[in-house]
Formats: C-alpha cells, structure tokens, sequence
C-alpha cells in the first residue's frame, strides 16, 4: 500500500519552520571570523595583531552564550556551531600563530608541540560536550581552551611588545605551549564562575579591588592579561595540590 504521507524535503512546511535563532550565532560568527583573521595575520607576519585577535574571540565566545540564555534562544545548531568556532579559535589559531613566530625553526619539535596543544583543544571541547550535563557546573574538567589560547597569545603579545625574537623565544614557547596543551586535557579542576551571583552584594572593599584592577591593566595590558591567564591555569594545580592535603588530613583522622 503506497505511503501518502509527507516527505521531509526542503519544500515541507514543518521542516521550514526549523530556523536557527541570528542574535547568538552572530556573536559566534564574530568570534571565528577573529580566529581566522588572527590565522591570516600570522600567515603575514603580523603575530602581535593575531595575539589581539584571539583575546577579542575570546570576548566574542563569552557573550554567544549568555546573549542565548538571556534571550532564551538556546538551540542544539548553536551550541554544535559554538563548538566549531572554538576550535578554530582557540585551538588551530593558537597553535598555528605560536608555530609560525617561535616553533617552526625547531623542525620536529615545533610542529609537535602545536600539534600537542591542537589536539588537546579538540579533545578538550569534545569531553566538554559530552559531559556537560554530568560534572560539577562550579568548575571546569581541565583548562578551558579559551584560558589556554589565551596562555598561548598572551606570551606571544608579551614577548613582541618587549622585543623578543621568535627565535630567542622558542624553549619558552615551546615549553608553554605544551603545558596549556596537556593541561586542557587533565582531570584538574577550575573554577567556572558559574556560582558567582553578580545580584548579591559585597563589601566595598570588592568594588575597589575591580577598580585598582582595570587601573592596572590600563598600563600594561599584555603583561596584565598574560598574568592572569597564567595564574588560572596554575591556580587547577594549587586546588590539586590542596585536594590531596585534605585528603591525607582525612586519612590521619581515620574518617
């Protein structure tokens, strides 16, 4: 008996009602057109502006999300092409920007740390997707990619606005870029944020420390930025380091 049932095909009224929301794809659209303009520009030779153009995806890939919850269009399309983004972003253009200014005079070596820090962003994000519904939403399982591109840009914008030479900057390149790479895909923890409630109040003291902080980024931005980076990806380590302490303070107890 022939089957008179609609087909799903392109002219299929209940399939052209399945559109994907502008607004928060907008702002990821932004974010990887900067991690390919900041391929371009390395490609060029103009790796301080590729540094600079990583730090504005990360700000781009902070907004998509909570312009999505605030506006209550999340979808499945957004957070799959949100995925795609980061990874051009905050994965092959780091890689691909400390490669061509410090890594790729050392043949081998080089091209393996990039490789190390790349595939520890695609296997980052893929844990991430997979498991975002199970883990502690307090904290991250391993260091956010954005955090880690960030390391990685940041010792680059750093190491030119000082003068530096790819070449006189290579072991530290080196070194850094694979520390970020195989801290993205340890069982380290870090703090999200997501349990910070910016509605409830605090002492006056917080409000002066924020400023006290814009103030001092103002005068060095790249070496403010590369420091605080730095510090969240070690501060994963300390809260180890602390978990383990707790755990053998328990053991002495018998609890």
């Amino acid at each position: 008996m022939p089957d008179y049932r609609p087909r799903k095909t392109l002219f299929n009224p209940e399939l052209r009602r399945r559109g994907i929301y502008i607004l928060p794809n907008l702002f990821t659209t932004a974010a990887l057109f900067s991690g390919f303009f900041a391929i371009v520009q390395a490609m060029n030779g103009r790796f301080e502006i590729a540094a600079v153009a990583i730090f504005i995806a990360m700000i781009f890939d902070g907004l998509d999300g909570r312009v999505a919850r605030l506006t209550n269009t999340q979808s499945a399309f957004g957070a799959e092409y949100d995925s795609l983004s980061d990874m051009v972003s905050f994965g092959a253009a780091p890689a691909l920007v400390v490669y061509v200014w410090a890594l790729k005079d050392m043949g081998k070596l080089g091209w393996i740390a990039a490789f190390i820090y790349c595939v520890g962003a695609a296997l980052r994000l893929a844990r991430f997707n997979t498991n975002i519904e199970v883990v502690d939403k307090r904290y991250f399982q391993g260091l956010p990619s954005p955090a880690a591109a960030a390391l990685v840009a940041g010792l680059v914008w750093v190491l030119i606005d000082n003068e530096w030479t790819g070449h006189e900057a290579r072991w530290y390149a080196f070194a850094l870029t694979i520390f970020a790479g195989v801290t993205m895909v340890t069982n380290l923890r870090f703090w999200s944020g997501k349990s910070l409630n910016l509605r409830k109040s605090v002492p006056f003291i917080v409000v002066v420390a924020i400023a006290l902080a814009f103030a001092l980024g103002s005068i060095y931005t790249p070496g403010m930025l590369f420091a605080l980076f730095l510090a969240y990806a070690v501060s994963g380590y300390v809260i180890a380091v602390g978990d383990w302490v707790n755990r053998r303070k328990k053991f002495a107890r018998g609890e």
